[in-house]
């Protein structure tokens, strides 16, 4: 008898071109079934959070305030203006929610974002 594993496959789904995001401004994006929120940050990092709003329900993070909070780079969600930290996906107001942060690599001009198969 053979043992059975269940592995995970992860796949890096190009987004954009790195060039097409503007500075401090979010981009939604469709990664294997799930709506990614992606942002070009001030320096030059690309980072990607849920784009599903946990406390109004909508799919509006993408279009949030990028900012900080100190050295913590963060977006304010669109609707009732919650904000999480954009390297950790946690929620600043509210210690109990998080964002869903997914790995995000620039090569070749292109960004693209990582995803375990079946997270759709």
């Amino acid at each position: 008898m053979t043992p059975t594993t269940d592995h995970a496959v992860v796949s890096w789904v190009p987004v954009c071109r790195y060039d097409d995001l503007e500075v401090e401004r979010g981009v939604a994006a469709l990664v294997e079934g799930t709506q990614v929120a992606v942002f070009r940050l001030a320096d030059g990092t690309v980072r990607a959070v849920d784009h599903h709003d946990p406390f109004s329900g909508a799919n509006v993070i993408a279009r949030g305030i990028v900012g900080s909070r100190g050295d913590v780079p963060t977006v304010a969600s669109p609707m009732y203006k919650h904000v999480f930290d954009l390297r950790t996906g946690a929620c600043l107001d509210d210690p109990s929610t998080a964002l869903r942060v997914y790995p995000v690599r620039v090569s070749g001009g292109v960004v693209a974002v990582r995803a375990a198969a079946g997270t759709g």
